[in-house]
């Protein structure tokens, strides 16, 4: 065999990289094109809070801490949080 022939040039879609480069970003546009049709059609309900918060009010909070009326301030929240004692309006 003489070294004056060259090798036939292959074709881009049989080089094995090109599938690499072109295909994964191309597999992630499709499924995040699907991921989008599934949550337009099959959209996740609201939660109601307040229901559910009156449900499970035993297991989150102590009773003291809920005995203040309306809404408790931040800071003696933090406070009780971090001493485990209610404290008071300063």
């Amino acid at each position: 065999m003489s070294a004056t022939h060259p090798l036939p040039a292959r074709s881009a879609w049989r080089e094995p990289m090109v599938w690499l480069v072109v295909g994964g970003p191309a597999v992630v546009v499709v499924a995040s094109f699907l991921t989008l049709a599934l949550a337009i059609r099959h959209p996740d309900p609201p939660l109601d809070l307040h229901a559910t918060a009156q449900q499970s009010a035993d297991d989150v909070e102590p009773a003291d801490v809920r005995a203040h009326s309306g809404d408790m301030p931040a800071m003696v929240a933090r406070n009780h949080a971090a001493t485990g004692v209610p404290g008071a309006k300063r």
